[in-house]
């Protein structure tokens, strides 16, 4: 099971790959590809390329290969390139073969059929008895130029004969190799094709060569070798084959035309003359010769001849009617019947004539023998002469394998059938002129013209694909009369069906005078709905119908310079809703108050004398209610007790409850004083005349009666000034002391009692050496006497106590107070 499904899938697999091969060969190859634009433009390149060797021979000139280059537009065209005998297009990557006649392109299996079976056809034993004796021809389809049955294809080459299968080249014409043509001219002139591989014919040779005219009396001069021979057009002057005149015709090719003069010539027996062109001399009349022959009894029989008349026929020996004796006489005596049995074989070739020698033609064979019909089926005694024809008609079907014979005593060879085919052809067009026959009808010979609309541009296909083939593409411009209301159309190219759309700007005049720019809208499309409402929801709904109708124009939308209602801004709107409009700010007209604006929306102002400058508020307005709210003088807490006004604030008379410059004392002056007062009066004003309660830097109080900004520094209040120990003192002023201008000093017995401290805290630190000395020792003999495992009561005796001295016990109490005041006094 496993095997026969993996067997399957690999089955499956290579037909899918084999399907994806074929599909994009047939996209590759198929003539079709090359309607776009980008094909069009490949196409230019190939044949430009193809034509570059020819056309650097004749400086750029492409006339001749006009021929050529149709061959060649129709090998890339879709439809064009139609093989004929099975109706298909021939596509890039199939085997063709191009007859040497007519250029035509066939498939190269179908051309091998199609000469297969015509040799079948004309050397079939049916239709003739030399079969295999004769070589018979086979006919192209298309011009019918003949081949031999050796030069039957068997091989696909290119369209130069060089290279066999050509590979597929997509920047190549189809089916070439691209190598030079190098295929000798027609005519021959010794020079070959200079164009790549290609089909159709070769053009003219472009070759320069030095050729004279036709009669050689002109220079030769240099020509293309296509057109070598040329006429001087002075006077032939060769003799003309009269030997009396010469030629008068201006250098030509070939013979000269016969002489055209007239002149009187005598027959050729010299009896009669006339006149006759001069170009045939000789000529004979219808008068028997008549002269006496060398017996001297008979004349010549002979018509006006020229020469002499001969022997007489009738002179030597002769032979009787049956020719079985000679007899020599005179010529005036008739030879004698020699009585034997005449022998001569009668018609029907089998039996001899019975009667004796006799002049003139022998009798009918009279004998009666046992004669078979032709047919072979009856027998009969009847006369020899008589053919045997009985009334059997032959049932045989004849070789179009359609009809019977019917006819009688039919010998089996039975012709071929004589009614015609009359079977519609592929081309659905035209009916089969042929004999009946077996077998498929040859193709249409017909071809028909493919035109774009205005007929200028046409190709030629095969009868009946007309209408599978695309029209070709015009380069000429569409001449149909514009449906709009413009008396021009786009210009645009030839095509069928409706023109498009016109684009170009309506321009038709609107009511407010603009001309409407957008696109033409007299054929628009419009969508119809409604027109069909569904029976039931089974009913699937119908697409819409499109109606072309012509639309309104639609508004006007050329920007117009319009001015907003507050004549704050001048915008373009366009012209179909041009007029008064409010551009959404405020008003801003200065109020009577003079000191502020109308904040309405942009709004109508009616215009009177006093704002007639667009500045000044109007009637239309606001009426300004706020309270005055100009700037106050400088320290005047208090709002204006006026409403909005113009010019200046009255004088503020209120009070004003402020602290002194101490922050302890609570003064009541009037705003007014305060606000006109400069800076001493101001700090005279703000003063409340008491002491500062300030501290200076010093920690002593300011001695200033109260006052503004910092305190002074120079405090002279009494302080007392110690030395470095704190054992003298002495009293000073503050500012003195702190600005460092006097100092006292220890005197000596300031520094004898820092020296006896010192000393003393030398000898607590001697002490404190020693103790830690003798605990040490003390700590190393316990160590010891552990090691050596001497017993406690041993160790007590060895223990010697020592008794403390007064400052070992006292020594603390004492230091520490004296610490204390040698800190303090530092």
């Amino acid at each position: 099971t496993e095997l026969s499904s993996q067997r399957k899938f690999d089955e499956i697999k290579k037909a899918n790959q084999a399907a994806a091969k074929k599909l994009v060969e047939d996209q590759l190859s198929s003539s079709s590809e090359d309607d776009d634009e980008d094909a069009e433009g490949k196409q230019g390149k190939i044949l430009a390329k193809t034509f570059t060797i020819y056309t650097s021979q004749t400086d750029g000139d492409a006339s001749e290969l006009e021929r050529t280059r149709q061959y060649m537009n129709e090998a890339f065209q879709s439809g064009a390139m139609t093989c004929l005998i099975c109706i298909a297009s021939v596509k890039r990557n199939q085997a063709v073969w191009s007859c040497c006649g007519c250029f035509c392109i066939f498939h190269l299996p179908c051309i091998q059929k199609w000469a297969k079976d015509s040799l079948f056809l004309v050397s079939s034993p049916l239709t003739d008895d030399d079969f295999g004796k004769k070589d018979y021809p086979w006919p192209c389809p298309k011009c019918r130029f003949e081949y031999k049955r050796s030069e039957t294809p068997t091989r696909y080459y290119c369209y130069c004969g060089k290279v066999e299968d050509p590979a597929l080249d997509p920047w190549l014409v189809p089916h070439s190799c691209g190598q030079l043509c190098e295929r000798e001219f027609k005519p021959s002139c010794g020079h070959k094709c200079l164009l790549l591989c290609h089909p159709g014919p070769c053009p003219p040779c472009p070759k320069m060569v030095t050729t004279t005219c036709f009669c050689k009396k002109a220079k030769p001069v240099p020509r293309r070798c296509s057109a070598k021979e040329w006429s001087c057009r002075l006077p032939c002057g060769r003799m003309l084959p009269c030997g009396q005149h010469t030629c008068e015709n201006p250098c030509h090719s070939g013979n000269c035309k016969p002489c055209p003069r007239v002149s009187k010539q005598q027959c050729i027996c010299g009896r009669q003359t006339a006149e006759r062109l001069c170009a045939s001399p000789q000529w004979q009349c219808d008068q028997v010769c008549g002269r006496t022959l060398p017996c001297g009894n008979h004349t010549c029989e002979q018509v006006c001849h020229a020469g002499p008349c001969g022997d007489c026929p009738r002179s030597g020996k002769r032979s009787c009617p049956c020719e079985k004796s000679k007899f020599t006489l005179p010529c005036t005596e008739d030879v004698p019947t020699c009585g034997d049995s005449c022998d001569k074989v009668l018609e029907c070739g089998i039996h001899k004539c019975s009667q004796r020698c006799h002049r003139g033609p022998c009798e009918i064979c009279r004998q009666e023998v046992e004669k078979q019909c032709r047919c072979g089926k009856h027998t009969k005694r009847m006369p020899c002469h008589k053919p045997y024809l009985c009334e059997t008609k032959c049932t045989k079907i004849r070789d179009c394998q359609k009809h019977q014979c019917k006819r009688k005593c039919c010998s089996g060879n039975c012709p071929p059938c004589d009614q015609v085919c009359g079977r519609t052809l592929g081309c659905r067009n035209h009916k089969c002129p042929s004999g009946c026959h077996r077998g498929s009808c040859y193709p249409c010979p017909e071809t028909v013209d493919v035109k774009c609309n205005c007929g200028k541009t046409v190709i030629k296909v095969p009868c009946g694909r007309e209408r599978t083939t695309k029209p070709p593409k015009c380069k000429q411009l569409c001449s149909r009369p514009p449906t709009c209301h413009h008396p021009t159309q786009e210009k645009h190219y030839c095509h069928f069906g409706r023109c498009p759309p016109c684009r170009q700007s309506c321009q038709k005049t609107l009511t407010c005078g603009h001309l409407c720019p957008v696109s033409c809208h007299d054929e628009a499309l419009v969508k119809q709905t409604g027109l069909h409402q569904p029976a039931g929801p089974w009913e699937q709904p119908s697409e819409p119908a499109f109606i072309q109708t012509a639309l309104p124009c639609p508004p006007c939308e050329v920007p117009v310079s319009v001015e907003c209602l507050g004549q704050h801004e001048v915008s373009p709107l366009p012209c179909h809703s041009a007029g008064p409009y409010s551009c959404k700010r405020l008003c801003g007209r200065l109020l009577a108050c003079q000191n502020h604006t109308c904040m309405k929306e942009c709004h109508h102002v009616t215009k009177v004398n006093g704002n007639a400058d667009g500045k000044k508020a109007g009637p239309e307005c606001l009426q300004c209610e706020e309270e005055c709210t100009k700037p106050r003088p400088s320290g005047c807490p208090h709002r204006c007790v006026l409403p909005c006004h113009p010019g200046d604030c009255p004088s503020c008379l209120q009070m004003l409850k402020i602290k002194c410059h101490c922050k302890l004392s609570i003064l009541y002056i009037e705003c007014l004083k305060l606000t006109c007062a400069d800076v001493k009066e101001k700090d005279l004003l703000t003063s409340c005349k008491n002491q500062c309660p300030k501290e200076l830097p010093c920690g002593h109080r300011c001695k200033e009666i109260c006052h503004s900004g910092g305190c002074p520094l120079n405090c002279n209040q009494k302080v007392k000034l110690r030395c470095p120990c704190k054992r003298l003192k002495k009293e000073l002023q503050c500012s003195k002391i702190r600005e460092g201008q006097v100092s006292l000093e220890c005197d000596a017995l300031c520094k004898e009692m820092k020296r006896k401290a010192s000393e003393i805290k030398e000898a607590e630190a001697k002490a404190a050496i020693e103790e830690e000395k003798r605990r040490q020792q003390a700590e190393l003999e316990a160590f010891e006497n552990r090691l050596r495992g001497r017993r406690k009561n041993k160790k007590r005796k060895d223990e010697v106590e020592i008794e403390q001295s007064l400052w070992q016990k006292y020594k603390k109490l004492i230091m520490l107070p004296m610490f204390g005041v040698a800190v303090v006094m530092l």
